[in-house]
């Protein structure tokens, strides 16, 4: 075939909390992000403003068909949409009905993902993900979204990455809200499941049109030393490994997608009858992929990397394979069809003298890993979208601002939005439907 399938889902990715800003206006509340303390953020930045996405929306889109997207993935702010308990906040639901009916004006498909780490300060004060209360809570936010959008939207993501805002917020605590709780980290897992599965069903029952429903999980896999059947099924086995714990794709897919339990360093346990009772039927599997695990800070292959390998602006490792192997081993498992959610590359770039931003690395990135991509489609993966991050700089959470992921450049002091060449660059591949990769 050595093709993507018609109909793919070219795309470009964003969070409400990276690029909206906006945070006190239109009867918005705060979320645990836009009260971060600033020194949790590099250089003491915040995302109150960030790309004020909100007041640029239309321009924002109009970039996007320039650039010949097909499809745009997106979150809901909760606490646009819900700013306190049980006040609807009308303001809120227009501003994502202008920004549905402008995509939609412009032949965009919207994916839109509810969750995506912006916790209102409301349900924060109520336990956030310690208590039980967010079950409830979640599905009257996941109802009130469904009713407003649902005539319009099919493709629904309840949450993004859970294994970042429970493991990054409350074990690491290096995400907001920057806490360590050890001892609750199984119980805010089952929270968590448990609040994707009944948001699941509020979707089903509810949408307008009929809804693809997935989920976007901070995945990956380890990719083997070469590709022998032994390396291959070592590198495989790793992928999944109890040993990796709860930042794996075990600890939580296993439960969420195929009803099994799991543990986790013979402390943490998900029992078989619990994640029977969350597991729901997916319509495809999203998977947020950047640099494979042998090289990752947790969970590692132990082995020495050699010195200079090729790195993002961030330090993650920048290996392609990660784009074959993952989707190929997580289908293997799951049996879900495949999106990618994520994937980029973090640089540093800035609008040089012509007026121009020459991004050659992130152009260069893109060829690497959509031709793995492929490659993945060509042995029988069923791949169905691509959604590159992001479709422009936004607040990189407790980066700050200097990790620049985005196809459109934004200048913060100013607002002014940039196409960079790897945006012309994307919009060659994808009216080709990747044949030039």
């Amino acid at each position: 075939m050595n093709q993507f399938p018609e109909n793919f889902l070219w795309g470009a990715a964003s969070a409400a909390a990276q690029i909206e800003g906006g945070w006190d206006k239109g009867g918005r509340t705060p979320s645990i992000w836009d009260m971060a303390p600033e020194k949790k953020i590099k250089r003491k930045d915040s995302c109150r403003i960030g790309c004020n996405h909100y007041e640029h929306m239309k321009e924002d889109v109009a970039l996007m068909k320039e650039m010949g997207l097909k499809s745009y993935r997106f979150s809901l702010s909760w606490s646009r949409i819900i700013s306190e308990e049980g006040k609807i906040n009308q303001k809120g639901i227009d501003f994502y009905n202008n920004l549905i009916d402008e995509l939609i004006k412009n032949d965009i498909e919207p994916l839109v993902t509810i969750y995506h780490w912006d916790m209102p300060m409301w349900v924060y004060k109520k336990g956030g993900w310690l208590s039980g209360k967010i079950v409830e809570l979640f599905a009257e936010y996941t109802k009130v979204a469904v009713d407003a959008f649902s005539d319009r939207v099919k493709y629904w993501i309840p949450m993004n990455e859970p294994q970042c805002f429970i493991m990054n917020g409350y074990m690491q605590g290096v995400h907001a809200p920057f806490k360590r709780r050890y001892l609750a980290l199984a119980k805010m897992s089952k929270i968590c499941m448990q609040t994707f599965s009944e948001s699941v069903k509020v979707i089903r029952a509810n949408a307008k049109t009929k809804p693809l429903v997935g989920i976007a999980m901070a995945a990956g896999a380890f990719v083997p030393e070469s590709e022998t059947k032994e390396d291959t099924e070592n590198a495989r086995h790793m992928s999944f490994d109890e040993g990796s714990g709860l930042m794996s794709n075990r600890w939580w897919c296993d439960p969420m997608l195929l009803g099994k339990g799991v543990s986790a360093y013979g402390v943490y346990r998900i029992s078989d009858s619990f994640a029977k009772g969350i597991c729901q039927k997916l319509d495809f599997l999203g998977l947020n992929l950047y640099a494979p695990y042998n090289d990752a800070d947790w969970g590692g292959d132990g082995k020495k990397k050699p010195s200079g390998r090729p790195r993002n602006h961030i330090g993650w490792a920048v290996d392609e394979r990660v784009m074959y192997y993952a989707p190929k081993f997580m289908y293997e498992r799951y049996g879900l069809p495949i999106m990618i959610t994520e994937n980029g590359l973090a640089g540093n770039e800035w609008v040089c003298l012509d007026g121009k931003v020459h991004d050659t690395l992130r152009i260069d990135f893109l060829h690497r890993y959509l031709g793995e991509l492929k490659k993945a489609v060509n042995d029988g993966v069923p791949v169905i979208g691509y959604q590159h991050w992001s479709v422009m700089d936004n607040f990189e959470w407790a980066e700050g601002y200097d990790q620049r992921f985005g196809l459109i450049h934004v200048d913060y002091q100013t607002g002014k939005r940039t196409l960079k060449d790897s945006a012309y660059e994307y919009k060659k591949i994808i009216e080709c439907n990747g044949e030039n990769v």
